[in-house]
Protein backbone atom coordinates (compact mmCIF):
# COMPACT_ATOMS: atom_id res chain seq x y z
CA UNK A 1 0.00 0.00 0.00
CA UNK A 2 1.55 3.68 -1.00
CA UNK A 3 2.17 6.32 1.68
CA UNK A 4 1.14 9.59 1.06
CA UNK A 5 3.31 12.10 2.20
CA UNK A 6 3.91 15.63 3.14
CA UNK A 7 7.28 17.69 2.76
CA UNK A 8 7.13 21.15 4.62
CA UNK A 9 10.32 22.84 3.69
CA UNK A 10 10.99 21.08 -0.02
CA UNK A 11 13.45 23.53 -1.60
CA UNK A 12 15.68 23.01 1.00
CA UNK A 13 18.61 19.98 1.26
CA UNK A 14 16.72 17.97 3.24
CA UNK A 15 13.14 18.28 0.75
CA UNK A 16 15.54 17.94 -2.13
CA UNK A 17 17.59 14.65 -0.89
CA UNK A 18 13.50 13.16 0.32
CA UNK A 19 12.45 13.88 -3.47
CA UNK A 20 15.16 12.03 -4.64
CA UNK A 21 14.21 9.16 -2.70
CA UNK A 22 10.57 9.26 -3.55
CA UNK A 23 11.61 9.72 -7.17
CA UNK A 24 14.03 6.34 -6.66
CA UNK A 25 10.42 4.27 -5.03
CA UNK A 26 7.33 5.74 -6.92
CA UNK A 27 5.57 2.77 -6.57
CA UNK A 28 5.93 2.96 -2.75
CA UNK A 29 5.30 6.55 -1.85
CA UNK A 30 3.24 9.17 -3.13
CA UNK A 31 3.71 13.16 -2.55
CA UNK A 32 0.04 14.94 -1.93
CA UNK A 33 1.67 18.32 -0.44
CA UNK A 34 4.77 20.57 -0.73
CA UNK A 35 5.69 23.62 1.13
CA UNK A 36 8.16 26.29 0.08
CA UNK A 37 9.17 29.79 1.93
CA UNK A 38 10.34 31.71 -1.56
CA UNK A 39 11.66 29.62 -3.73
CA UNK A 40 9.13 29.46 -6.27
CA UNK A 41 11.02 28.36 -9.24
CA UNK A 42 12.26 25.17 -7.49
CA UNK A 43 8.75 24.76 -6.47
CA UNK A 44 7.17 24.66 -10.44
CA UNK A 45 9.82 22.25 -11.38
CA UNK A 46 8.60 20.01 -8.08
CA UNK A 47 4.74 20.13 -9.15
CA UNK A 48 5.52 19.18 -12.77
CA UNK A 49 6.99 15.95 -11.61
CA UNK A 50 5.45 14.87 -8.51
CA UNK A 51 1.93 16.68 -9.18
CA UNK A 52 1.35 17.42 -5.56
CA UNK A 53 -2.67 17.80 -4.48
CA UNK A 54 -1.74 20.95 -2.64
CA UNK A 55 1.42 22.96 -1.61
CA UNK A 56 1.82 26.36 -0.24
CA UNK A 57 4.46 29.17 -0.25
CA UNK A 58 5.02 30.60 3.04
CA UNK A 59 6.41 34.17 2.12
CA UNK A 60 3.49 36.50 0.83
CA UNK A 61 5.16 38.70 -1.64
CA UNK A 62 6.29 35.40 -3.29
CA UNK A 63 3.20 33.32 -3.03
CA UNK A 64 1.68 36.44 -4.63
CA UNK A 65 4.44 36.28 -7.48
CA UNK A 66 3.32 32.43 -7.68
CA UNK A 67 -0.25 32.61 -8.04
CA UNK A 68 0.02 34.93 -10.57
CA UNK A 69 1.59 32.96 -12.66
CA UNK A 70 0.70 29.55 -11.52
CA UNK A 71 -2.32 27.64 -13.17
CA UNK A 72 -3.56 23.38 -12.51
CA UNK A 73 -6.03 21.52 -12.62
CA UNK A 74 -4.43 18.95 -10.13
CA UNK A 75 -2.95 20.72 -7.64
CA UNK A 76 -4.60 23.56 -5.28
CA UNK A 77 -2.22 26.74 -4.40
CA UNK A 78 -2.75 27.11 -0.22
CA UNK A 79 -3.37 30.64 1.63
CA UNK A 80 0.14 31.34 2.86
CA UNK A 81 -1.28 32.26 5.99
CA UNK A 82 -2.37 28.97 6.43
CA UNK A 83 -0.36 26.84 4.48
CA UNK A 84 2.33 25.13 6.41
CA UNK A 85 -0.36 24.18 9.25
CA UNK A 86 -3.00 22.78 6.87
CA UNK A 87 -0.51 20.21 5.34
CA UNK A 88 0.99 19.49 8.46
CA UNK A 89 -2.53 17.98 9.77
CA UNK A 90 -4.02 17.37 5.64
CA UNK A 91 -6.24 14.62 6.14
CA UNK A 92 -5.17 11.91 3.22
CA UNK A 93 -1.36 12.33 4.82
CA UNK A 94 0.37 9.58 6.34
CA UNK A 95 3.84 10.86 6.91
CA UNK A 96 4.82 14.48 7.41
CA UNK A 97 8.43 15.46 6.92
CA UNK A 98 9.26 18.39 8.91
CA UNK A 99 11.88 20.25 6.89
CA UNK A 100 11.53 24.11 8.02
CA UNK A 101 14.65 25.30 9.24
CA UNK A 102 14.32 27.13 12.85
CA UNK A 103 11.37 27.61 15.08
CA UNK A 104 9.08 28.45 12.25
CA UNK A 105 8.20 24.22 12.56
CA UNK A 106 6.89 23.99 15.95
CA UNK A 107 3.10 24.71 15.12
CA UNK A 108 3.30 22.31 11.83
CA UNK A 109 5.00 19.80 14.30
CA UNK A 110 2.43 19.98 16.69
CA UNK A 111 -0.37 20.07 14.00
CA UNK A 112 1.00 16.65 13.23
CA UNK A 113 1.25 15.25 16.27
CA UNK A 114 -2.04 15.92 17.28
CA UNK A 115 -3.43 14.56 14.29
CA UNK A 116 -2.21 11.12 15.32
CA UNK A 117 0.56 10.85 11.95
CA UNK A 118 3.95 10.05 11.91
CA UNK A 119 6.03 12.90 12.06
CA UNK A 120 9.37 12.71 10.25
CA UNK A 121 10.98 15.19 12.30
CA UNK A 122 13.92 17.06 9.90
CA UNK A 123 13.28 20.55 12.64
CA UNK A 124 15.22 19.87 15.19
CA UNK A 125 14.17 23.02 16.72
CA UNK A 126 10.75 21.76 17.30
CA UNK A 127 11.70 19.11 19.93
CA UNK A 128 14.43 21.42 20.93
CA UNK A 129 12.05 24.20 22.27
CA UNK A 130 8.37 22.72 22.65
CA UNK A 131 9.41 19.12 23.38
CA UNK A 132 7.40 18.77 26.34
CA UNK A 133 4.18 20.10 24.26
CA UNK A 134 5.00 17.46 21.50
CA UNK A 135 5.47 14.40 23.87
CA UNK A 136 2.69 15.00 25.27
CA UNK A 137 0.88 15.31 22.19
CA UNK A 138 2.09 12.25 20.76
CA UNK A 139 1.44 10.57 23.78
CA UNK A 140 -2.68 11.57 23.66
CA UNK A 141 -2.80 11.02 20.03
CA UNK A 142 -0.72 8.03 19.51
CA UNK A 143 1.71 9.81 16.97
CA UNK A 144 4.82 8.83 15.89
CA UNK A 145 8.16 10.69 15.95
CA UNK A 146 10.91 9.63 14.07
CA UNK A 147 14.48 12.02 13.68
CA UNK A 148 15.47 12.56 10.71
CA UNK A 149 18.88 14.40 11.98
CA UNK A 150 21.34 11.52 11.54
CA UNK A 151 22.57 11.77 14.40
CA UNK A 152 19.52 10.64 16.44
CA UNK A 153 18.21 8.62 13.56
CA UNK A 154 21.41 6.67 14.34
CA UNK A 155 20.72 6.49 18.22
CA UNK A 156 17.23 5.62 17.47
CA UNK A 157 18.24 2.47 15.33
CA UNK A 158 21.17 1.55 18.06
CA UNK A 159 18.15 1.83 20.64
CA UNK A 160 16.77 -1.09 19.59
CA UNK A 161 19.58 -3.35 20.81
CA UNK A 162 18.46 -2.56 24.56
CA UNK A 163 15.73 -1.78 27.11
CA UNK A 164 15.58 1.97 27.99
CA UNK A 165 16.15 1.20 31.38
CA UNK A 166 19.35 -0.97 30.15
CA UNK A 167 21.17 2.44 28.54
CA UNK A 168 23.92 4.29 30.59
CA UNK A 169 24.50 6.39 27.98
CA UNK A 170 23.82 8.20 24.71
CA UNK A 171 27.19 8.69 22.70
CA UNK A 172 26.33 12.13 20.14
CA UNK A 173 28.62 12.22 17.26
CA UNK A 174 29.75 15.64 15.34
CA UNK A 175 32.31 16.14 13.05
CA UNK A 176 33.72 19.42 14.93
CA UNK A 177 33.14 21.16 11.78
CA UNK A 178 35.65 23.09 9.69
CA UNK A 179 37.19 24.70 12.24
CA UNK A 180 38.12 22.11 14.66
CA UNK A 181 41.88 22.14 15.02
CA UNK A 182 41.90 26.25 13.97
CA UNK A 183 43.25 28.17 17.03
CA UNK A 184 41.11 30.02 19.27
CA UNK A 185 42.91 33.02 18.19
CA UNK A 186 42.52 32.73 14.49
CA UNK A 187 38.63 32.66 14.41
CA UNK A 188 38.63 36.84 14.47
CA UNK A 189 39.85 35.98 10.51
CA UNK A 190 36.81 33.57 10.13
CA UNK A 191 34.72 34.61 6.92
CA UNK A 192 31.37 33.89 5.62
CA UNK A 193 33.00 31.60 2.65
CA UNK A 194 35.49 30.06 4.82
CA UNK A 195 32.45 29.34 7.38
CA UNK A 196 30.13 27.89 4.76
CA UNK A 197 32.85 25.30 3.83
CA UNK A 198 31.87 22.18 6.18
CA UNK A 199 34.16 18.92 5.58
CA UNK A 200 32.39 16.27 5.26
CA UNK A 201 28.23 17.52 4.65
CA UNK A 202 26.48 19.40 2.39
CA UNK A 203 23.73 21.50 3.88
CA UNK A 204 22.12 24.12 3.92
CA UNK A 205 23.61 27.91 4.82
CA UNK A 206 22.12 28.25 8.26
CA UNK A 207 22.52 24.89 9.51
CA UNK A 208 26.56 24.71 7.89
CA UNK A 209 26.80 27.63 10.26
CA UNK A 210 25.34 26.07 13.12
CA UNK A 211 28.04 23.38 12.59
CA UNK A 212 31.03 25.74 12.26
CA UNK A 213 29.78 27.36 16.08
CA UNK A 214 28.96 23.76 16.76
CA UNK A 215 25.69 24.98 18.29
CA UNK A 216 23.93 22.45 15.39
CA UNK A 217 25.53 19.85 18.24
CA UNK A 218 24.00 21.93 21.20
CA UNK A 219 20.61 21.80 19.75
CA UNK A 220 21.31 18.45 19.51
CA UNK A 221 21.82 17.62 22.46
CA UNK A 222 18.70 19.56 24.03
CA UNK A 223 16.80 17.76 21.40
CA UNK A 224 18.10 13.97 22.00
CA UNK A 225 16.94 14.70 25.65
CA UNK A 226 13.35 15.44 24.63
CA UNK A 227 13.77 12.79 21.58
CA UNK A 228 15.15 9.81 23.96
CA UNK A 229 13.85 10.88 27.31
CA UNK A 230 16.60 10.96 29.17
CA UNK A 231 18.49 13.03 31.10
CA UNK A 232 21.18 15.27 29.73
CA UNK A 233 23.92 13.33 32.43
CA UNK A 234 23.29 10.71 29.94
CA UNK A 235 24.20 12.87 27.00
CA UNK A 236 27.98 12.81 26.00
CA UNK A 237 29.52 14.74 22.84
CA UNK A 238 31.77 13.33 20.44
CA UNK A 239 33.96 14.62 17.95
CA UNK A 240 34.79 11.99 15.24
CA UNK A 241 35.89 14.03 11.88
CA UNK A 242 34.99 11.51 9.34
CA UNK A 243 30.95 11.28 9.91
CA UNK A 244 30.99 7.50 9.56
CA UNK A 245 29.87 6.83 13.00
CA UNK A 246 26.73 8.85 13.20
CA UNK A 247 25.91 8.32 17.01
CA UNK A 248 25.98 5.42 19.72
CA UNK A 249 24.54 3.94 22.47
CA UNK A 250 26.29 2.59 25.50
CA UNK A 251 24.82 -0.24 27.60
CA UNK A 252 25.14 -0.93 31.26
CA UNK A 253 26.59 -4.03 30.35
CA UNK A 254 29.48 -1.87 28.54
CA UNK A 255 28.46 -2.73 24.95
CA UNK A 256 28.32 0.46 22.56
CA UNK A 257 25.89 -0.43 19.69
CA UNK A 258 26.57 2.00 16.67
CA UNK A 259 24.96 3.21 13.14
CA UNK A 260 28.03 3.62 10.48
CA UNK A 261 27.05 4.79 6.68
CA UNK A 262 28.12 7.35 4.46
CA UNK A 263 27.42 10.96 5.51
CA UNK A 264 24.04 10.97 3.00
CA UNK A 265 20.91 12.64 4.41
CA UNK A 266 18.92 10.20 2.08
CA UNK A 267 19.88 6.84 3.95
CA UNK A 268 18.30 8.19 7.23
CA UNK A 269 15.16 10.26 5.21
CA UNK A 270 14.52 6.51 3.70
CA UNK A 271 14.52 5.09 7.01
CA UNK A 272 11.92 7.24 8.53
CA UNK A 273 9.49 7.36 5.67
CA UNK A 274 9.66 3.44 5.25
CA UNK A 275 10.15 2.46 8.88
CA UNK A 276 9.79 -0.62 10.52
CA UNK A 277 10.76 -1.50 6.49
CA UNK A 278 14.58 -1.23 5.85
CA UNK A 279 14.34 -0.44 1.46
CA UNK A 280 17.29 -0.99 -1.03
CA UNK A 281 19.22 2.03 -1.61
CA UNK A 282 22.51 2.89 -2.79
CA UNK A 283 23.39 6.09 -0.51
CA UNK A 284 27.65 4.95 -0.57
CA UNK A 285 28.45 1.74 0.55
CA UNK A 286 31.66 2.38 2.65
CA UNK A 287 34.86 0.26 2.55
CA UNK A 288 36.26 0.41 5.64
CA UNK A 289 39.00 -0.81 4.53
CA UNK A 290 39.51 2.22 2.42
CA UNK A 291 38.40 4.54 5.32
CA UNK A 292 41.84 2.98 7.28
CA UNK A 293 40.67 4.47 10.37
CA UNK A 294 38.29 6.50 12.15
CA UNK A 295 39.30 9.13 14.80
CA UNK A 296 37.48 10.10 17.79
CA UNK A 297 38.09 13.55 20.21
CA UNK A 298 36.91 15.14 23.19
CA UNK A 299 34.76 18.49 22.41
CA UNK A 300 36.88 21.87 22.89
CA UNK A 301 34.28 23.85 25.09
CA UNK A 302 36.63 26.75 25.06
CA UNK A 303 36.30 27.38 21.61
CA UNK A 304 32.61 26.16 20.85
CA UNK A 305 30.97 27.83 23.83
CA UNK A 306 27.79 27.29 22.62
CA UNK A 307 28.32 23.82 22.65
CA UNK A 308 28.87 24.12 26.53
CA UNK A 309 26.07 26.23 27.22
CA UNK A 310 23.63 23.34 25.99
CA UNK A 311 23.98 21.09 29.02
CA UNK A 312 23.56 24.57 30.87
CA UNK A 313 20.19 25.00 29.25
CA UNK A 314 19.38 21.95 29.54
CA UNK A 315 19.49 22.21 33.27
CA UNK A 316 17.65 25.35 33.23
CA UNK A 317 15.12 24.35 30.93
CA UNK A 318 11.90 25.96 30.60
CA UNK A 319 11.97 28.46 27.66
CA UNK A 320 15.72 29.61 28.06
CA UNK A 321 16.10 26.87 24.82
CA UNK A 322 13.86 29.14 23.02
CA UNK A 323 15.83 32.08 23.81
CA UNK A 324 18.77 30.48 22.97
CA UNK A 325 17.96 29.03 19.64
CA UNK A 326 16.31 32.27 18.76
CA UNK A 327 19.25 34.45 19.37
CA UNK A 328 21.02 31.89 17.15
CA UNK A 329 18.97 32.72 14.47
CA UNK A 330 18.96 36.25 14.59
CA UNK A 331 23.07 36.13 14.81
CA UNK A 332 23.67 33.15 12.28
CA UNK A 333 21.26 35.81 10.02
CA UNK A 334 23.08 38.89 10.53
CA UNK A 335 26.46 36.82 10.07
CA UNK A 336 25.13 35.74 6.72
CA UNK A 337 24.62 38.95 5.36
CA UNK A 338 27.76 39.76 6.83
CA UNK A 339 26.82 42.35 9.07
CA UNK A 340 28.56 41.16 12.23
CA UNK A 341 31.43 38.58 12.42
CA UNK A 342 31.85 35.05 13.15
CA UNK A 343 33.30 35.38 17.08
CA UNK A 344 29.68 37.77 17.72
CA UNK A 345 27.55 35.00 17.02
CA UNK A 346 28.04 33.09 20.75
CA UNK A 347 28.34 36.58 22.63
CA UNK A 348 25.13 38.15 21.23
CA UNK A 349 23.38 34.24 22.19
CA UNK A 350 25.26 34.90 25.47
CA UNK A 351 24.10 38.06 26.26
CA UNK A 352 20.59 37.85 25.09
CA UNK A 353 20.14 34.20 26.99
CA UNK A 354 21.78 35.91 30.30
CA UNK A 355 18.40 38.63 30.12
CA UNK A 356 16.10 36.47 30.15
CA UNK A 357 13.48 34.69 32.79
CA UNK A 358 13.11 31.09 32.49
CA UNK A 359 9.43 30.11 32.83
CA UNK A 360 9.28 26.89 34.05
CA UNK A 361 6.75 23.95 32.00
CA UNK A 362 5.85 26.95 29.47
CA UNK A 363 2.70 26.53 27.26
CA UNK A 364 2.79 27.13 23.16
CA UNK A 365 2.32 30.80 24.16
CA UNK A 366 4.95 31.33 26.09
CA UNK A 367 7.15 29.58 24.20
CA UNK A 368 6.16 31.69 21.03
CA UNK A 369 6.68 34.80 23.51
CA UNK A 370 10.04 33.89 24.76
CA UNK A 371 10.92 33.53 20.85
CA UNK A 372 9.51 37.11 19.72
CA UNK A 373 11.22 38.52 23.07
CA UNK A 374 14.40 36.90 22.30
CA UNK A 375 14.65 37.93 18.72
CA UNK A 376 14.12 41.64 19.50
CA UNK A 377 16.46 41.70 22.36
CA UNK A 378 19.38 39.78 19.85
CA UNK A 379 18.78 42.53 17.76
CA UNK A 380 18.62 45.60 20.44
CA UNK A 381 22.07 43.51 21.13
CA UNK A 382 23.31 43.84 18.10
CA UNK A 383 22.73 47.75 17.98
Amino acid sequence: MKKRLVILGSSGSIGISALDVVAKNPERIDIIGLSVHSNIDLLRQQIEKFEPEYVAVSDPDSCRRFKDSFHSDKTVLLNPDIGIEYLAELEQADIVLNAVVGAAGLKASLKTVRAGKRLALANKESMVIGGELINKAAADSGAEIIPVDSEHSAIWQALFSGKKKEVRKILLTGSGGPFRELPLEEFDKITRARALNHPTWNMGPKITVDSATMMNKGLEILEAMHLFRVPVDKIEVVIHPQSIIHSMVEFIDSSIIAQLSSPDMRLPIAYALFFPERIAGDYGYIDLTEIGELNFYKPDFEKFVLLKMAFQIAETGGTAAAVYNAANEIAVEAFLKETIDFRSIPDIIINTVEKHNSVEGPSLEEILAADRWARITAREIMR
